[in-house]
């Protein structure tokens, strides 16, 4: 082999080589994104189930036009398990608690699978949480990100 073709082998290999760690480095960024993504939508079904309770008369299992007691057991969501107190709840894409319910509101806080170290689970949390609030007619959204 000449050494025009050992250089171009070379060449070729540095080039592959950059291509690859750019790959890499894009495939992971729309990964997180895409978790992000997913996350927020479940927020917004969340959110969405719980406005529906909220709606519902006690006598049909809703809320009466009242959040105070809502939890997961009383919404719709695809969780994958939910804390005993109904509060929690995990599924592939995070880690989401609700709080602070009254008459009027509540808060969703959402720990996206993305932002947490490690395997989540019921008691994940993440340090760049997205936090919703939830009223009769509305959700407003806080994302730090």
């Amino acid at each position: 082999m000449g050494q025009q073709q050992l250089l171009l082998v070379i060449l070729v290999t540095i080039i592959v080589g950059i291509a690859t760690v750019v790959a890499i480095n894009t495939f992971s960024a729309s990964a997180e994104s895409a978790n992000l993504d997913a996350a927020r939508q479940d927020a917004a079904n969340i959110a969405s189930s719980a406005q529906s309770y909220y709606l519902k008369p006690t006598l049909l299992g809703g809320g009466g036009q009242d959040f105070t007691n809502v939890t997961f057991r009383d919404i719709t969501f695809a969780s994958d398990s939910i804390s005993t107190d109904g509060l929690t709840a995990l599924n592939a894409n995070g880690v989401y608690v609700l709080s602070g319910a009254n008459a009027t509101q509540f808060t969703i806080t959402v720990h996206p699978a993305s932002r947490i170290t490690g395997a989540p689970s019921l008691s994940s949390t993440s340090s760049n949480e997205m936090v919703g609030t939830v009223v009769a007619d509305n959700f407003t959204w806080t994302d730090p990100n």
